[in-house]
């Protein structure tokens, strides 16, 4: 393994494939994705407003206009808010000056969206884009990329750049629960809320049952769906939907659920002697090439979606992609041999979408073709994986 300190300087020179669009644009992200190291060197002379330092916070948190003062005193035709959803408020100023000066940029970053929605503030009419910035991708870090210890630590940007990366693991969850939990006041009782982290790590790459959470954690059905949207709104998960395009079975109707990066999945998730090992290895095999596909699919514009397919007797396929560029499907196992039951769902899916290009990634090192299905080293597949590029 890397010295932490070769490995810390790599990091920061690391190319992201992130694009700036020319114009205004948010930039979303969970926190420690690379979003301000990222700014600073694609915009090294812009001004930024910082709102995690606690003087500037309480500066504009009292006045927003003050953002006014700040932008018309000098002549810079970029300026970089972090994490605007503290102050919220403060759009309606960017909104104005934008107005005033056509040729003014802003960059507004942000690590949750629940206050920007619950507040109904003016998001700019459309006078801005929307960017994300996700963990690292293998082709991103290329040769220095390893999958077991992505496996075991993630991709999160914040958490490799460490000296300790596992104690930065640990406590990034802990990070989330006491800044943007606790101190924004999106629940009532962060306790349950750091109870619900824990069981709902167990739906990880699985289909949510609410009602199972709920009472793992003893509280109201209500309570968990509700939960589980601010874990959306900081970033910390998303939900896979079906996909139905020309269903010609019975599918499954509800979505799957999956935490942003790998190691935080390994991080919140109880192990015990009951738990087996491999099914643990399974749903973080699964759930890192699920943070890739969202990537890759996001840093080339979204002109594709991703599902999964299940029909209601329990056929299925991990992912599915597509769009105008991309129809695929991808099944992912976390073994070293290819057993023809694992190309049951893929044949299945191929059945009714021929027109479909059919994958299964596993841990072997031979590229095979099975029954017309490719397969594929998992390993070598993400680091192919560029937003420059079709679908490995």
């Amino acid at each position: 393994m890397l010295d932490v300190s070769i490995l810390s300087r790599i990091l920061e020179s690391t190319r992201r494939f992130l694009q700036e669009p020319g114009r205004s644009f948010f930039l979303f992200g969970p926190r420690g994705t690379g979003k301000s190291t990222w700014l600073r060197a694609t915009f090294p002379d812009a001004l930024y407003v910082d709102l995690l330092r606690s003087d500037t916070y309480r500066q504009l948190q009292t006045r927003p206009e003050r953002l006014l003062e700040l932008v018309r005193s000098g002549p810079r035709s970029t300026v970089v808010i972090d994490e605007v959803q503290r102050v919220p408020e403060l759009l309606s100023a960017v909104h104005l000056l934008i107005e005033e000066r056509k040729e003014l940029r802003f960059v507004l970053t942000g690590s949750s969206a629940r206050k920007l929605k619950r507040t109904g503030v003016d998001l700019l009419a459309g006078r801005a884009s929307s960017k994300a910035m996700h963990p690292f991708l293998a082709s991103e870090l290329g040769d220095r990329f390893r999958l077991d210890d992505a496996l075991r630590l993630g991709l999160v940007p914040l958490v490799l750049g460490d000296a300790r990366p596992e104690e930065a693991l640990a406590g990034y969850v802990s990070l989330y629960l006491q800044e943007e939990v606790q101190a924004e006041g999106l629940v009532r009782n962060v306790g349950s809320f750091a109870r619900f982290v824990e069981a709902v790590s167990f739906s990880h790459a699985s289909v949510l049952n609410v009602a199972n959470v709920a009472r793992e954690c003893e509280v109201e059905r209500r309570t968990v769906e509700n939960y589980v949207t601010v874990l959306e709104d900081l970033l910390l998960a998303y939900r896979l939907p079906v996909f139905t395009k020309r269903a010609q079975r019975a599918m499954a109707g509800h979505p799957k659920l999956y935490l942003f990066d790998i190691g935080v999945f390994r991080s919140v998730r109880p192990v015990g002697p009951c738990d087996r090992p491999d099914a643990i290895e399974g749903a973080a095999l699964e759930g890192l090439v699920a943070q890739h596909l969202r990537g890759w699919l996001a840093y080339r514009g979204n002109r594709d979606t991703l599902h999964y397919w299940r029909t209601r007797s329990g056929v299925e396929v991990d992912f599915v992609l597509y769009g105008p560029d991309t129809f695929a499907a991808i099944e992912v196992k976390n073994a070293t041999r290819v057993r023809p039951d694992y190309l049951r769902g893929l044949k299945a899916f191929r059945a009714d979408y021929p027109e479909c290009r059919t994958t299964l990634l596993y841990r072997g090192p031979d590229k095979l073709q099975i029954d017309g299905i490719r397969c594929l080293p998992v390993e070598a597949f993400l680091k192919a994986l560029h937003p420059e590029a079709a679908l490995p």
